[in-house]
């Protein structure tokens, strides 16, 4: 059928080289007809890709609301801590002080300044540089430009607040310039894009609840071939790997694996 969902996927995909097929068809088709009823006084996918193409700001907002961006700045805290106390030490002791560290599907940023501020107990910070990356060109441009409500960052321990997080306005604060300093935002497609390689520590938490379980696979086979031996993936709270063997991996920690 002309106007079937199969056929949009195939559209879209040449439109933007983002693949709907790798993620769960339910949860993301639901999304999809949402935004529609919301955005657009016509119906159908091929209404819809027509106003794709012809509405910058649409197509924008849509790849937005697609990536669900959705972080705060050290978000459980205790694997945060066991971070700071158990692996980066660990990290340091193999891989010396300028680790090469990548946070992958980045969002707006709140990630990779965590990762920068629990990492600057160990480390000087202009020995700190961190790769991250995200589809979404709107939300990374968001991260460069550090603005956050204080919601998102009232889970920081006061010494990082203290440290790296200025008051703006009424409700709104941003990081600090020698913050931003150690971290390089940059646009990728997990699904698509290639990886860096000898990284000693990948971050992604949070993001693969919203794969396939092929697209899963997929991605734990490029981010075991990206580390470095004995280099570690930090993954979300909800996001334990089953059989981390049969990528090369195994549990050092809850939620933290090893390149074996």
């Amino acid at each position: 059928m002309p106007d079937s969902y199969e056929t949009f996927k195939k559209e879209y995909l040449q439109l933007t080289g983002i693949d709907l097929n790798s993620y769960k068809e339910n949860q993301m088709k639901r999304r999809i007809d949402n935004f529609i009823t919301k955005h657009s006084d016509k119906t159908g996918y091929q209404n819809f890709l027509a106003l794709l193409k012809s509405d910058t700001k649409v197509y924008k907002d849509f790849i937005s609301y697609l990536t669900i961006n959705v972080s705060e700045f050290y978000r459980n805290p205790a694997q945060w801590k066991t971070l700071e106390t158990e692996i980066f030490p660990n990290l340091i002791k193999k891989f010396g002080k300028r680790l090469n560290i990548w946070s992958a599907a980045c969002s707006t940023g709140d990630e990779p300044y965590s990762l920068a501020m629990v990492l600057s107990e160990l480390v000087p910070l202009d020995q700190i540089q961190i790769q991250a990356t995200d589809l979404d060109n709107e939300v990374l441009e968001k991260a460069r430009v550090g603005y956050y409500s204080e919601k998102s960052v009232k889970g920081l321990p006061q010494k990082y607040q203290d440290k790296f997080i200025e008051p703006v306005s009424p409700g709104v604060v941003k990081v600090s310039d020698k913050l931003k300093s150690c971290i390089n935002f940059k646009q990728q497609n997990l699904l698509k894009d290639s990886y860096p390689q000898g990284i000693h520590m990948i971050v992604c938490r949070n993001v693969m609840i919203y794969f396939t379980e092929e697209a899963k696979q997929e991605i734990y086979h490029k981010f075991a071939s990206s580390l470095h031996k004995e280099g570690v993936l930090f993954v979300g709270s909800t996001e334990q790997i089953i059989g981390p063997s049969q990528y090369g991996l195994h549990s050092c920690q809850s939620f933290f694996y090893e390149k074996q």
